[in-house]
């Protein structure tokens, strides 16, 4: 049985989705004014494992994650370039889908942008006037926060508290302080679209409860994102949308953790800021793309998504380290020939205690470093059959599970050579091949690593060591190790 930590009650909660089934979820995106940075990909990987785990439980979920492509920043950067905002965030917002892409994030349901979505924006604005939610001072919208006598029920904050922790829009006119903007007066040059009010654009929040309520509809399951965005964000969202609709607006509030440099939150302001784009291009001299980021999502996973997340070099080589672990027992695996020792049976065994501790892990608030724990009791417990003589059929068990059980979690997928690529099939609770094309894997192809590897054995049997040392060295520099055996045959891993 599912349990997830809501911050709305403060408690972990059995999930029950509106629609048996069936889940609806929206997690709030980026603002596409620079590249993203490691906060960005903590999330993206967060929603993004909730979103394979639910559907590996069987569930069809429809996953909304919006973009945020006008707003101050953009407008910011605008000017400094000498360009339009809407070419800022174009090239913003495909820099992050690329980065999404290079983590291996697969892309949500639907992106929405705030831009295509002004008419539902207005009409929500419209809405919340007529029921006496919101107020115009001369060409701005403001919503009246004490017509909402919930508010700050998500944040636990008191009302004294509220001001202090806001990012408050300084604005005299305002009948409150804390009553926050829908509609803003554009200003001469600046993006601007038509509305009852005059021409301007829409406040931050209320892009958010426009959205996810014309794709999820007024009532969802699942709203997630950064614990930055409790308060305002969220609190204004849920202000602002139940207020309009008269309903409960999302039912199951998930947040993740910062990302910490040396246990301070990583900021600009501090200087301890890096973008995904930094960390590949920092480690590609070692490593090709696909290895660094399936590292950086091991590293992400093993610290439990709403704890903070103290980030270093050390953390991402030992998240390699243990990968190279169990792409060694995928490999010994691989090799197994014999038909006799432990079979299909020892390894059934080993494998359903697997799937019920990772069960019961991923069942307890999607608990990740409790179930890479149970994945790698599950590579100790192969490493001892092989120990034992496994047969072939009982390896193919184990490389099965290790493929099912990681593809959860997006782990163990890059090594085509070992493993087609594996997508959760959904509704079923089964894993399937993914439909969209294999990746390609950087840097130097098996068959060209097989093919020195042989010349490597054959100079090593004619005694030809010079030459066995040189293709040694010609491997190592595209990141590719050799274990030679006793019986003369070697055997590589990158």
């Amino acid at each position: 049985m599912l349990k997830v930590y809501n911050t709305l009650s403060g408690r972990k909660e059995t999930f029950e989705p509106l629609l048996p089934g069936k889940v609806s979820m929206y997690a709030c995106g980026v603002t596409v004014y620079d590249y993203s940075h490691l906060g960005h990909a903590r999330s993206a990987l967060v929603f993004d494992v909730i979103r394979n785990y639910l559907e590996f439980k069987g569930y069809r979920v429809r996953y909304v994650r919006n973009f945020t492509d006008v707003d101050d920043k953009i407008i910011n950067r605008a000017e400094k370039q000498g360009t339009t905002s809407e070419a800022i965030a174009q090239e913003y917002l495909h820099a992050y889908q690329e980065d999404m892409q290079r983590l291996g994030v697969f892309p949500p349901d639907v992106e929405p942008k705030a831009t295509d979505h002004m008419p539902a924006i207005i009409a929500m604005i419209e809405r919340l006037m007529a029921k006496g939610h919101a107020y115009q001072i001369d060409r701005d919208v403001y919503f009246e926060v004490a017509s909402f006598p919930v508010y700050g029920a998500l944040s636990k904050r008191k009302a004294e508290d509220l001001l202090a922790g806001a990012r408050v829009e300084v604005d005299a006119r305002k009948r409150n302080p804390m009553d926050f903007a829908l509609w803003k007066a554009s200003k001469p040059g600046e993006p601007a679209w038509p509305s009852p009010w005059g021409s301007g654009r829409p406040g931050w929040h209320i892009e958010c409860s426009a959205m996810s309520i014309e794709h999820l509809g007024e009532t969802f399951d699942i709203h997630g994102g950064g614990m930055d965005l409790i308060f305002p964000h969220h609190e204004n969202e849920i202000a602002q949308s139940c207020a309009a609709t008269g309903k409960e607006f999302a039912r199951y509030w998930l947040h993740n953790g910062f990302v910490q440099i040396n246990q301070e939150k990583m900021s600009k302001s501090l200087g301890n800021f890096f973008t995904i784009r930094e960390i590949f291009e920092k480690w590609r001299s070692r490593y090709h793309d696909e290895v660094t980021a399936e590292a950086l999502r091991y590293f992400l996973l093993t610290t439990h998504y709403r704890s903070p997340l103290d980030f270093s070099d050390q953390g991402l080589r030992e998240a390699q380290s243990a990968l190279d672990g169990f792409y060694d027992v995928f490999q010994r695996l691989q090799e197994v020939s014999g038909a006799e020792g432990p079979g299909t049976s020892e390894a059934e065994q080993v494998i359903g205690r697997l799937k019920s501790n990772f069960g019961h892990a991923m069942d307890e608030d999607f608990n990740t470093p409790a179930a890479i724990a149970h994945l790698q009791q599950f590579r100790g417990e192969a490493n001892k059959l092989l120990k034992s003589g496994l047969s072939r059929g009982g390896a193919r068990k184990l490389l099965e599970a290790f493929r099912k059980f990681g593809a959860v979690l997006r782990l163990f997928q890059i090594r085509e050579w070992q493993f087609n690529p594996v997508s959760v099939v959904p509704g079923t609770g089964e894993l399937g091949i993914q439909t969209k094309p294999p990746r390609v894997i950087q840097g130097m192809p098996p068959e060209e690593i097989d093919q020195l590897l042989t010349e490597r054995t054959e100079a090593r049997r004619q005694g030809d060591f010079k030459k066995a040392d040189e293709i040694r060295k010609r491997l190592a520099e595209h990141g590719i190790t050799i274990e030679d055996k006793p019986d003369g045959t070697s055997r590589w891993k990158r």
